[in-house]
C-alpha cells in the first residue's frame, strides 16, 4: 500500500558522529541500530522490530557548515509538482527534486517561516 499524500513517512537523523548518537538513542529510547549498505554511512534505527527511522553520516562538501539535524519526510504524490507549489505559495527550494534509486523522489523545501522538511514520492 502506498503512503497517503501529505503524510509523514519517515525520520532520519544526520550527524557527524554516528556511533555517539546510536548509544544515546539506544540509552534513552532503547532503540537498536542496524546499518544499511556497504559503505557505512546509513543506518536504520529499531524499535524492538519496527523500523523507526535512519541515521546519516554527515560527510563531504555538500554538509560544510551544516548542524546535525533531523529531517522528516512527507509523502507526496509528485515531488516536482509539490516543490512547485512551495515556491509558488512563498516556500523556498533548498534541494531540487532529484532521484535516490530504489527508493525514489526527494525534494527538501523551507514554508515561509523557514522550518525545513523534505518531500517524498516513494519508489513503486
Amino acid at each position: 500500500m502506498a503512503p497517503l499524500h501529505g503524510t509523514f513517512l519517515w525520520n532520519e537523523l544526520a550527524t557527524t558522529d554516528p556511533a555517539v548518537c546510536e548509544t544515546f538513542f539506544r540509552e534513552v529510547l532503547g532503540w537498536t541500530a542496524r546499518p544499511v549498505g556497504d559503505d557505512g554511512r546509513y543506518t536504520v534505527w529499531l524499535a524492538g522490530e519496527h523500523e523507526a527511522g535512519g541515521m546519516l553520516k554527515m560527510e563531504g562538501p555538500a554538509w560544510e557548515g551544516v548542524a546535525p539535524h533531523w529531517m522528516s519526510y512527507i509523502a507526496v504524490d509528485d515531488v516536482d509538482t509539490a516543490a512547485a507549489r512551495a515556491a509558488e505559495h512563498g516556500g523556498e527550494i533548498k534541494a531540487a527534486p532529484f532521484d535516490v534509486p530504489g527508493l525514489g523522489r526527494i525534494c527538501v523545501i523551507a514554508d515561509p517561516t523557514g522550518a525545513v522538511v523534505a518531500l517524498m514520492t516513494p519508489a513503486a
